[in-house]
């Protein structure tokens, strides 16, 4: 199974488009246009499936440039997400940091 990154697509792609475009070379077993969280709208990329990694590396190979949509793509084979770290950061110091919270007397921070 290989999974390949499709970059630089038009908005007005669609999974039809994308796969079919593929499948030239082979089977797609699915197709994945990323769209944004909030506004649901297409970002611009796609991550497409492929059983067969030689007919997947060929499409690669043929695609990689190709114009779709007035757009000419970057296709190469998917890299593993990158193992971030979750949560707030913090850099581990805990806490807001130094000083005395008592400054001026008016029960916080001095706002002068």
């Amino acid at each position: 199974m290989k999974n390949i990154y499709v970059g630089n697509l038009s908005f007005d792609s669609s999974e039809d488009q994308v796969r079919s475009l593929f499948e030239a070379y082979g089977a797609v077993d699915k197709v994945n246009i990323i769209t944004d969280r909030d506004t649901g709208q297409p970002r611009g990329f796609a991550f497409v499936e492929m059983a067969d990694d030689d007919a997947a590396n060929k499409a690669i190979e043929a695609l990689n440039g190709t114009n779709l949509g007035g757009r000419n793509l970057n296709i190469n084979e998917a890299r593993p997400k990158a193992d971030r770290p979750r949560g707030g950061g913090g850099g581990g110091r805990g806490g807001y940091g130094g000083g005395s919270r008592d400054r001026g007397g008016r029960g916080g921070w001095d706002r002068r």
